[in-house]
């Protein structure tokens, strides 16, 4: 009898033991820095998007700790996200923003790839990001019928093969004729926007929101230095109305039926905007506490009256949202993953 009431007692208290650790203490963030790695340069969108979100985060986590932003640019992000998943802790301390497209390159069997997709902890995102393709307008393509006819195809910068700015082009090309001389290698969105600038590329797509929103690129629309040509929501943006989508084109030009599913499994990764994540394995509690925050940060007052300051829209995507997304994304069959290294020379 002794022994069983000893067994249960010294059971009881593990279980109170376990317990605790698996519950994030209010104090556990107080006086801790979490670092939020980006995995673009300065200078982009999704950089400035870090870096404002990480302005209100910190105050909605118990213990109010500092963000503090680390460019981690490469491989069109795949580098960060290699990182977090497998080199940074899983502590809760380590955030990552990252190219919502890089599930692509694991859907082909990249060798780059050193993680899995929906493994990731996913904690929230400002937005989802359609995007739109746009070009210096002193060129000789004045618009997507030009550049069909063209004998040489406009120079179009992006990060990488896996990147929305490098699909929406080759979804141009798979079911419309359009060719696009792809430059890939750049860490950001800055980056990009100085190869236009300077003559180096002619045009690059860049989301929507960022397009109309942000600099360079709101006075470079306005005073007439570059044009929009498509865009690959699944609507019109409500602040681009005159620039048809992708899936118009596709229709009216009566593309096939594959090709069509081809995009949208292409460009889907609209859905899951500019997504902060952190590392596989961080305690469920802990994510919990983030997603939390997230959620907060995006209806605080202050933040919004920043961002339409800067004239962007708050569209949040829950971490629960983003994780069932990311389920469902890399669920494909083999047709479709065929279709899709065809098309990306794989």
């Amino acid at each position: 009898m002794k022994r069983t009431i000893c067994c249960v007692a010294f059971l009881f208290g593990f279980a109170q033991i376990s317990s605790a650790a698996d519950t994030t203490s209010p104090e556990f963030y107080k006086g801790k820095p979490i670092r939020l790695v980006v995995g673009n340069s300065s200078g982009g969108a999704q950089d400035d998007w870090a870096r404002f979100v990480a302005q209100y985060l910190g105050k909605h986590i118990p213990g109010s700790p500092d963000i503090v932003v680390q460019n981690m640019p490469g491989a069109g992000t795949i580098i960060a996200a290699n990182y977090i998943y497998n080199i940074a802790k899983p502590d809760g301390l380590t955030l990552g923003l990252i190219n919502p497209a890089i599930y692509i390159d694991q859907l082909l069997g990249a060798k780059e790839v050193k993680f899995d997709w929906p493994k990731f902890s996913w904690i929230g995102s400002p937005e989802r990001i359609d995007q739109v393709l746009f070009i210096r307008a002193d060129t000789p393509y004045k618009n997507l019928e030009d550049i069909r006819k063209a004998a040489e195809p406009p120079r179009c910068a992006a990060l990488g093969r896996s990147g929305l700015g490098y699909l929406l082009p080759r979804i141009l090309e798979e079911g419309l004729g359009i060719k696009f001389h792809m430059v890939v290698g750049y860490g950001g969105g800055g980056e990009m926007n100085l190869a236009i600038e300077k003559g180096e590329v002619h045009c690059r797509a860049g989301t929507v929101s960022a397009y109309v929103a942000r600099e360079p690129t709101r006075t470079w629309a306005k005073n007439g230095f570059v044009r929009a040509l498509v865009q690959s929501g699944a609507t019109r943006y409500s602040k681009l109305p005159d620039v048809p989508t992708v899936y118009e084109l596709l229709e009216s030009s009566k593309a096939p039926d594959a090709t069509r599913r081809l995009a949208k499994v292409l460009l889907s990764s609209g859905d899951l905007g500019r997504p902060f994540i952190a590392p596989p394995g961080t305690p469920a509690d802990r994510i919990k506490v983030l997603r939390a925050a997230f959620t907060k940060a995006m209806s605080d007052p202050q933040l919004s009256a920043d961002a339409k300051k800067r004239g962007w829209d708050i569209d949040l995507l829950s971490g629960e949202e983003l994780e069932t997304v990311a389920k469902e994304i890399m669920v494909q069959p083999p047709e479709v993953v065929d279709r899709v290294k065809k098309m990306l020379g794989n």
